[in-house]
């Protein structure tokens, strides 16, 4: 006898223990937890690997977004799914980030066969992504105009005290040259991208949040900063450059 089928989910149950995805009984995907250099180990980034081995995604906090009150998304996340090159925004537990993107992922069911399923990945992200508002107000303190702006590894500094930090988020391949700008807080100020060569830098675009403004800046006044140079230990290839763009972003209480 042939009954009219009717499909029920069967409900999932998942577990994580040990950095290990657990869905009714198969271990289906591992969490990788990287701890944010800048923050002295108290938040973390975040990775879903296949039990191969193989990144499917990346969790990395977005902190040009204002923390949520509620304490279960007061997090925000901003995820990669690396195989189907899609981004979205998801709020992670303030007390358990890792269990709560363990959780997230798990009850998803977006790995399968080891791989991410596209259409689990849509559902996903359609279903729980987050549109928070970007935090843009923010105060800065009292800044001497007069005193040179310093580059030192990733920070920038006004003679010993540590205003900003930059980051290089430029993508493998690309013809041009991106980079971030953020208060010591981890605040996200300002993001840049240029061409530069030996004839100096071209093309400098600065977006900065306070304002929402995206403008072209000459910063080729006092000499031919943009050409490359070789990474060594504790210089970035752009040095002069970024040193630039941090003076301007300071002159104009950006920064």
């Amino acid at each position: 006898m042939l009954i009219a089928g009717t499909c029920v989910a069967m409900a999932q149950k998942v577990d994580y223990k040990s950095g290990t995805i657990n869905v009714d009984g198969k271990d289906v995907a591992k969490v990788i937890r990287i701890k944010d250099k800048g923050s002295f180990g108290l938040t973390a980034s975040y990775e879903l690997d296949n039990m191969a081995g193989n990144k499917l995604v990346i969790a990395t906090m977005a902190t040009d977004f204002a923390p949520s009150r509620n304490d279960g998304d007061g997090y925000y996340y901003r995820f990669t799914f690396l195989s189907t090159g899609q981004v979205a925004i998801f709020g992670l537990s303030k007390f358990g980030p890792e269990k709560a993107f363990a959780k997230l992922l798990g009850e998803s069911g977006v790995v399968i066969n080891d791989q991410l399923d596209v259409s689990k990945v849509n559902e996903l992200i359609a279903l729980k992504s987050k549109n928070p508002k970007a935090q843009i107000e923010y105060n800065l303190v009292n800044r001497n105009y007069g005193m040179n702006v310093m580059i030192k590894e990733n920070q920038i500094l006004q003679g010993l005290d540590q205003i900003g930090v930059f980051k290089d988020i430029t993508p493998n391949g690309a013809d041009q040259d991106a980079y971030e700008f953020s208060l010591p807080s981890g605040l996200v100020v300002a993001k840049t991208t240029f061409k530069a060569g030996k004839g100096g830098v071209k093309n400098c675009i600065i977006t900065t949040n306070k304002d929402g403004v995206t403008r072209m800046v000459d910063i080729s006044e006092g000499g031919t900063y943009g050409e490359s140079m070789v990474r060594s230990e504790g210089v970035d290839r752009h040095q002069e450059t970024i040193k630039k763009i941090a003076k301007w972003l300071v002159k104009n209480q950006y920064l």
